[in-house]
């Protein structure tokens, strides 16, 4: 979630006063009949907006180099190709491509990834962060016991997880690479360094691979939200700054965000099959795929980037991948079959819809397969902003919370979570955004431990292992004797907690 000043949030982080945010948006389709392969391409109008497409085809070099044809037949230019998962990202300024290019052989779907047009060059957290002072570092290092980093004191969310208690039996294998699909990790950073898997990073955001040395970094002036959560998840455990659920792993950056914070589909898409073909072990996504908050499965628009991302996800877990996203920050129950977006699209102007969360899916947190993360506060209940769903969120974990709602034992001070800043900064964020690094941890440890086990296994092992959860009271987190959400499930498997908690300690017991 990028655009942290949006309507809703990009990246799955929340503002320091937990006021929320989100975004949606409609595609442009066409009415023409395609044009055949062998017509002038003058005849293609060249008059619209260049926007960006992702054409899905038939798996396979002879496919994909049918429909190339097809696309510059209907004006479009191909950006790259994805053979093995028959994915094409293509510009185009006729504003008849899509209905164009669905028509023509071998395509399966085809989409505008967006309804604002390119120009040269979101997540879930819940708004602007905090950055740490000097007096509250000086003083968490007087805290600091023997075995603590710094400002180790102050990450509540460390014992929440027992990740405390498993860094005295292991720190995770440098062999495990969890990487940050997000708006760029700043890899100088001194808690960041050590750990860092440069050639398992890239920047993604035109959709092709750019591995220009640093271009996984972000810009001055851009987010700081991947760089945070690259911290939550390895940050060296060196004496210093603070600690990772997973210190001794290895954290690469993909960066998939536009400078304006946009995560859209085709940087999404290249960013999985990155990560599947450079050795990731595991990928954290902070995010939902701009410019739709859901994604309608109906629209031929949207449908095809459900249908992208999807490829892309099943393709990065096939190859071992285990894929965790961050469920969002609406405070929406995801199991309705009726929820209100009136943020989308999130980059011209949004319109008031109804969805069904069931056919129109946040995407990636929501593609079949992919670990969805729940939020938790520091006295261990959801929330007040993260999203839930019984059958749709699998584990929670610490996201943070405001200290109205749920306050840390001392000597912590925040009821948010601190981690790295570019720049060797450290700073405070909340949303399901930082929930989903923990679990992106813990599944790096498991990872470490079972080296050999699949992606499937290591899925199977973070439920099984997380600390079951239940309902408990009514939720009225904020005191005021309304219910402010309904958690439905018992204590195995509900609608805030999923399995339960995750449990870092057991994710380091053979």
């Amino acid at each position: 979630m990028a655009h942290l000043a949006s309507r809703r949030t990009r990246v799955l982080t929340l503002p320091v006063g937990l006021a929320l945010t989100a975004s949606l948006g409609f595609l442009p389709t066409g009415a023409v009949a395609a044009a055949p392969a062998d017509e002038p391409a003058a005849a293609v109008r060249a008059d619209g907006p260049k926007l960006s497409y992702v054409v899905n085809t038939r798996a396979g070099h002879g496919t994909v180099k049918q429909v190339r044809k097809a696309i510059s037949a209907a004006g479009g230019t191909v950006v790259t190709s994805y053979d093995k998962i028959g994915v094409i990202v293509v510009h185009s300024q006729n504003p008849d491509f899509g209905a164009t290019i669905r028509k023509a052989k071998g395509v399966q779907s085809a989409g505008a990834t967006r309804t604002n047009p390119i120009v040269p060059q979101a997540t879930k957290d819940i708004g602007v962060g905090q950055p740490l002072t000097a007096g509250q570092a000086r003083a968490a290092a007087d805290d600091a016991v023997a075995g603590q980093d710094e400002l180790e004191p102050l990450q509540w969310d460390l014992p929440a997880i027992k990740a405390d208690k498993a860094h005295q039996k292991s720190l995770g294998s440098s062999k495990v690479t969890v990487a940050v699909i997000d708006t760029g990790v700043d890899d100088t950073h001194p808690d960041l360094a050590p750990n860092f898997d440069r050639a398992a990073s890239v920047n993604c955001v035109t959709g092709a691979p750019d591995t220009t040395d640093g271009a996984w970094r972000p810009a001055a002036g851009e987010s700081d939200h991947g760089t945070h959560v690259a911290g939550t998840i390895a940050a060296a455990k060196n004496g210093t700054g603070v600690t990772g659920v997973a210190p001794g792993v290895k954290v690469s950056g993909i960066k998939v965000s536009t400078p304006a914070g946009f995560f859209y589909t085709e940087a999404v898409v290249c960013g999985f099959v990155w990560a599947a073909e450079h050795g990731v072990d595991v990928t954290n996504n902070s995010y939902y795929t701009d410019p739709w908050l859901f994604n309608c499965k109906n629209d031929p628009d949207q449908g095809a980037l459900v249908e992208s991302v999807t490829r892309a996800t099943r393709y990065a877990e096939g190859k071992g991948v285990v894929n965790v996203a961050a469920a969002g920050n609406s405070d929406h129950d995801l199991a309705l079959d009726a929820i209100e977006d009136t943020t989308s699209p999130n980059d011209t102007t949004p319109v008031t819809r109804t969805v069904d969360p069931s056919a129109c899916p946040d995407i990636p947190t929501m593609v079949p397969g992919v670990v969805t993360v729940s939020a938790t506060g520091a006295k261990n209940l959801k929330s007040s902003y993260s999203n839930y769903g019984l059958g749709v969120i699998d584990v929670a974990a610490p996201g943070g919370d405001s200290t109205r709602y749920q306050t840390p034992d001392a000597p912590a001070v925040s009821g948010l979570i601190l981690s790295t800043l570019p720049g060797g900064g450290f700073g405070y964020k909340a949303g399901t955004s930082m929930a989903s690094p923990h679990v992106a941890g813990v599944a790096a440890l498991i990872k470490s431990t079972h080296p050999y086990a699949s992606a499937a296994a290591v899925k199977a092992l973070l439920k099984h292992q997380a600390d079951a959860t239940a309902c408990g009271a009514p939720y009225d987190i904020d005191g005021d004797g309304a219910v402010d959400a309904v958690c439905e499930g018992g204590k195995q498997n509900n609608g805030f907690y999923g399995a339960g908690v995750v449990d870092a300690l057991d994710a380091v017991r053979r």
